[in-house]
């Protein structure tokens, strides 16, 4: 009988043949292993075997790590004490001190890092010396004619003469601070107040550069102006290694030596030459604060308003930081006069090629590029033009042989664009260089828009053969007679749109345009042409007021204005069937390291850019009515060219003129001409007529084109046959012929649908509703003007 304390439970008993099969603890140092039996007395070591084994299987009712049975009653779990109000605070210590610790980590970073920061950077930058920053602004820029032959070098080292601190007058030291760093003579290389406000404009949306003196002079030194963190935080140690190392004396020297003026003049000396044709230390208050106002802009030289604006800044930070006296600035009124730019640049284009120049440069600084006149010199580029050299030798030609003798008060503009391309071919906006350039100005265009007037009916399915009204006079809303130019013309009462463009009748566009079109139709037209929707911040093709464009739109009148660039432009769309381009005069730019350029083609459908063929078709028919122009006014080509023309002319009173245009073109230029005068004023020919398009404007258009296209050896190009659009449709008269009769119905109806018309000659007397629009209760003109163009 076995005792009772060395009985094991009766589930815990293994097999006879399994005593050996329970798991051993791991082995300790020695390699023994240990193990407490269930009953708690200590066992024997067992030595660890020496020869590998593999190990029984475990029993499935008995394993060595079998968990104990769980209980058989559940136990209430045991609730956690509250932690006592002194725990929770020394908790809250505990985790305060680990953000403080942690602040002053960040802290530390925030004052140290700058700190180590600038000392590395103020190890590696050197300070530009300005004789070598001078070096390296004598570039030389050459301009290129579209084949490839030299127009001009643009020599930047005319312009520069260095000076000494002694040299500099004061009224010029404190226009400089007045207009760049008021402070320089007490910051540290830098003005932290400006800095300051300059990132809180640009946060805020304004525009501000916070640069001062140093700091322009370290951008102007490296060439380096690109708008990030690490420029300007270089930019701001290298100013301030300079102030450390250098006087302020000697900083304004280097700065004014080396600054852009523009009229393409670096430093201070060669402005007072270039701007005034003065010694530097002759400038006075006025002519130093002028200089001192360019440096922002120097670009914009010739823009008189921006000029203007610079000037009186600074005039007035001079008043305000006591360098000029209210009594002394009361002596200057106006800004000071400027020398003609033609007297003061050296080796530049000469006569009406000047303007040539200035166009490329305006075009490089634009969004296109981003190139300031500064930086192109800088570079030394290679500017490769639009300018056929022969177009332009053509143009000058025609001008100067048609106007001489002519009165010394009238002003003409030609402008040539080459269809296929956009790219300007010939330009003259002055005889004289330097001065208002008339290619660029806005002009009352008269019947020259009226191609405009077209395109909305085309758009709208009227078709060239559509005839409407064109009786003379008629009256709009009670209020002006429009009249023609002629008393009769061979197709009245009732005209084609084909036949009116050809005789110029008045009376048959602003019955199409104020019964059919509307207005806004016919703006809208001129615009997907190639009109711009504005032209130096001034809204084009609108009304008085901004809104709708008045009736005299239809005629070029009133306040349509447009400028002699962007209609050669536009016609070039309708020679280029459809497709519209953008003009421009830069075809490609190499640098110095041979990397180029080239613009690429901006051509995109003008009317329909869904219906490629609508788009062409309307473009065509456009042609269409423009065929016969040429002969119509005397200005055939003397050669096999087809051309499309259309004259205009604005009235002043009801015998003169006051502007006159002609404006065609081939498949291969197109060309617009205009003449005028400087004011709103009679313009009459050497034999005392009146000037109208087909004058004097049209016979340089004739010579221009016939000299060019045979010079440049040209082949005749026919225009295409365009496909008919709409059905000559005879609307019911909403105009009558009695001067006195009532206005139209201001109850708009239904249009109806038209269908094709058979043929341009085919007459049908079926009429169709008519679509009147609300036209203004005025027409506005300027004054003494009819708003009625001639042909």
């Amino acid at each position: 009988m076995v005792s009772d304390q060395h009985e094991e439970p009766t589930s815990r008993v293994p097999r006879p043949d399994q005593e050996r099969t329970e798991r051993l603890p791991e082995a300790d140092a020695q390699g023994r292993t240990e193990r407490l039996p269930q009953g708690g007395d200590r066992t024997e070591l067992i030595p660890q075997e020496s020869e590998p084994h593999q190990p029984e299987p475990e029993l499935i009712t008995h394993r060595g790590h079998d968990l104990p049975p769980e209980p058989t009653s559940v136990q209430e779990p045991v609730a956690e004490e509250e932690p006592s109000e002194q725990e929770r605070g020394l908790r809250r210590k505990k985790t305060w001190r680990r953000v403080r610790r942690i602040g002053y980590v960040v802290a530390g970073l925030a004052v140290l890092g700058p700190l180590v920061a600038f000392a590395i950077t103020y190890f590696l930058v050197t300070v530009p010396d300005p004789r070598v920053v001078a070096a390296s602004q004598s570039q030389t820029v050459t301009l290129y004619y579209a084949n490839g032959d030299k127009m001009v070098d643009l020599a930047p080292e005319g312009n520069r003469t260095m000076i000494t601190y002694s040299d500099i007058p004061d009224p010029v030291q404190h226009a400089v601070y007045a207009a760049e760093d008021a402070s320089f003579e007490q910051n540290p290389g830098f003005d932290p107040k400006a800095i300051v406000r300059a990132l809180w404009l640009q946060a805020t949306g304004g525009q501000s550069g916070g640069s001062g003196i140093t700091q322009q002079y370290i951008k102007q030194a490296t060439g380096n102006d690109v708008a990030s963190l690490g420029r300007k935080w270089t930019e701001l140690v290298t100013a301030v290694k300079m102030s450390q190392q250098q006087s302020k004396q000697e900083i304004l020297t280097s700065y004014l030596n080396t600054i852009y003026f523009g009229r393409r003049a670096y430093g201070i000396k060669a402005a007072a030459q270039a701007y005034f044709g003065k010694d530097l230390k002759d400038l006075n208050a006025s002519e130093a604060a002028q200089l001192a106002g360019m440096i922002q802009g120097p670009s914009r030289s010739e823009d008189t308003t921006y000029r203007t604006k610079r000037w009186n800044d600074v005039m007035t930070q001079l008043v305000e930081k006591n360098w000029l006296s209210a009594a002394d600035r009361a002596k200057f009124a106006e800004p000071p006069k400027l020398v003609d730019l033609e007297k003061t640049e050296p080796a530049a284009l000469q006569g009406p090629r000047r303007a040539i120049q200035y166009q490329v440069m305006a075009e490089l600084a634009g969004p296109q590029y981003g190139l300031s006149e500064e930086q192109v010199q800088r570079q030394g580029l290679k500017i490769y033009t639009t300018v056929d050299a022969k177009a332009q030798d053509a143009a000058e030609k025609a001008v100067q042989d048609v106007m001489s003798g002519q009165p010394a008060n009238l002003r003409q503009a030609l402008v040539a664009v080459n269809p296929k391309t956009g790219g300007v071919t010939a330009y003259w906006g002055n005889k004289e260089a330097g001065n208002f350039d008339y290619a660029q100005s806005l002009q009352q265009p008269g019947s020259a828009f009226k191609p405009f007037d077209l395109v909305a009916a085309l758009e709208q399915g009227i078709g060239i053969g559509s005839r409407f009204d064109s009786t003379s006079p008629q009256k709009v809303d009670g209020v002006r007679d429009f009249v023609n130019a002629s008393s009769s013309y061979p197709c009245q009462p009732m005209c084609t749109l084909k036949d009116a463009m050809l005789y110029s009748i008045n009376t048959t566009f602003v019955n199409l345009v104020y019964n059919k079109v509307t207005t806004r139709a016919v703006a809208d037209a001129a615009h997907q042409a190639g009109i711009p929707d504005e032209v130096d911040g001034k809204k084009l093709l609108v009304g008085a007021s901004g809104g709708t464009p008045d009736l005299n739109i239809a005629i070029g009148g009133g306040e349509t204005v447009v400028r002699t660039l962007d209609m050669a432009a536009a016609y070039a769309t309708f020679a280029a069937d459809g497709t519209k381009r953008a003009p421009h005069f830069v075809s490609k730019i190499v640098y110095p390291d041979g990397h180029a350029v080239e613009r690429p083609d901006d051509g995109k459908p003008a009317f329909d850019g869904s219906d490629a063929n609508r788009n062409q078709q309307i473009a065509r028919n456009v042609t269409a009515t423009l065929v016969d122009g040429a002969s119509q006014w005397g200005l055939r080509l003397n050669g096999p060219w087809a051309t499309g023309l259309k004259t205009g002319t604005q009235d002043l009173g009801t015998t003169d003129n006051s502007k006159a245009w002609t404006v065609g073109y081939t498949q291969t230029v197109s060309a617009a001409v205009w003449v005028g005068a400087d004011k709103t004023e009679p313009i009459r020919d050497k034999d005392g007529k009146p000037i109208f398009g087909g004058g004097l404007p049209g016979k340089i258009w004739q010579q221009f084109m016939g000299n060019y296209l045979k010079a440049a050896n040209i082949p005749n190009e026919p225009f295409p046959a365009a496909k008919p659009i709409g059905e000559q449709v005879q609307p019911t008269a909403t105009f009558t012929t009695t001067h006195d009769s009532p206005p139209p119905p201001t109850n708009p109806t239904s249009d109806t649908t038209i269908p094709s018309a058979p043929s341009s000659s085919t007459t049908t007397t079926t009429t169709t509703p008519s679509r009147t629009t609300t036209p203004p209760k005025t027409i506005i003109t300027e004054p003494g003007e009819t708003g009625f163009p001639h042909p």
